[in-house]
């Protein structure tokens, strides 16, 4: 499957559009809502909510699924409380805001620990992704087999290009609220302060922070090129999205309906892994177009750093051996 930057964007409101594709002569039988951080037009909206399309047909309009992308539920942490109490029945999550409920899950934002997506996807498809799937369900939620992909987090600021880790010291940079990403800059020296990201636009633009990371798709659909002006590719940190359902919710379902569900949400994920691939190169040409001076980094400086910070004896201590001999099968020794 071939998609443009020009026809998955046209394809947005179409695939929206399908939440309402059937309409039954009475209300579904099984109501449901999904919440997500990131906008309406990013692949994991996109293809998520062209899913739910899919299961309110093949389910003949027993289940509507109604998205609220954007933080329109709160923060991430705040969905997470209400997708565990119930009030929240469907949430897409990064890994690294699980830490004060399923720790183990903020392994995918260890630092340089994949070369790439498909590193990543095997991982997470494998040993090491059936480790934190197991964690996320002994802690009462339902997770779906396929993790949608985030990307790669780069570096913007609206001061100075950063070239080295040294460029890092005591910058004043944005992280959204993990643990794992929170140590991962002041190991590298720098200034974190966690802000949820509906709230980042506007601290970047009064200097509450100088500086923010994330992959290039959400850097163009925040429109951070408005108050930032350089983009240094560290690819830091790769970061993806579980799919996840309220367990309660989810035993509500008949084994056929729950059927449809896994296979359209797992699907989904896999197409919004396709599509991030095509769009990330297009991005970065619209990125420049827009005035961003992007920039290569001195990578082996920020591994050095990290490593003189203990920072992967730290988490391997903090994630323990089951899950770092997963990790390890996949990435590089890290520690």
């Amino acid at each position: 499957m071939s998609v443009s930057r020009q026809g998955f964007v046209a394809g947005t409101a179409a695939a929206f559009a399908t939440i309402g594709f059937i309409k039954p002569a009475q209300a579904a039988e099984f109501e449901l809502k999904w919440g997500v951080d990131v906008p309406p037009d990013h692949p994991i909206s996109v293809r998520s909510v062209e899913a739910f399309g899919h299961i309110k047909a093949a389910t003949k309009g027993r289940v509507e699924i109604k998205a609220f992308p954007s933080s329109q539920l709160g923060s991430d942490p705040a969905m997470l409380s209400q997708l565990r109490t119930g009030a929240l029945e469907m949430l897409a999550l990064p890994g690294a805001f699980f830490n004060t409920v399923v720790p183990v899950a903020s392994i995918e934002n260890l630092a340089y620990a994949f070369p790439n997506s498909d590193t990543a996807f095997r991982a997470m498809d494998g040993d090491l992704g059936e480790v934190i799937r197991a964690d996320i369900r002994s802690k009462g939620m339902v997770v779906f087999d396929k993790i949608f992909e985030n990307g790669f987090r780069e570096i913007t600021t609206s001061t100075k290009p950063i070239h080295n880790v040294g460029d890092l010291a005591g910058l004043k940079i944005r992280v959204s609220p993990g643990k794992i990403r929170i140590d991962t800059f002041q190991s590298l020296g720098a200034s974190p302060t966690p802000i949820s990201l509906n709230e980042l636009y506007t601290s970047l633009q009064t200097h509450v922070v100088d500086a923010q990371e994330n992959p290039l798709i959400l850097i163009e659909q925040q429109k951070f090129y408005e108050v930032q002006k350089y983009v240094s590719l560290s690819n830091h940190i790769w970061s993806g999205y579980w799919s996840l359902m309220n367990e309660d919710a989810w035993k509500k379902l008949p084994a056929d309906v729950q059927a449809v569900m896994t296979r359209e949400m797992n699907a989904a994920a896999l197409r919004a892994r396709h599509d991030n691939t095509i769009l990330s190169g297009s991005v970065a040409d619209k990125l420049r177009r827009r005035g961003m001076k992007f920039n290569d980094v001195d990578i082996p400086s920020f591994k050095a750093k990290l490593s003189d910070a203990k920072y992967y004896q730290r988490w391997k201590a903090e994630f323990g051996d089951k899950a770092w001999t997963a990790l390890e099968k996949y990435a590089n020794k890290l520690a």
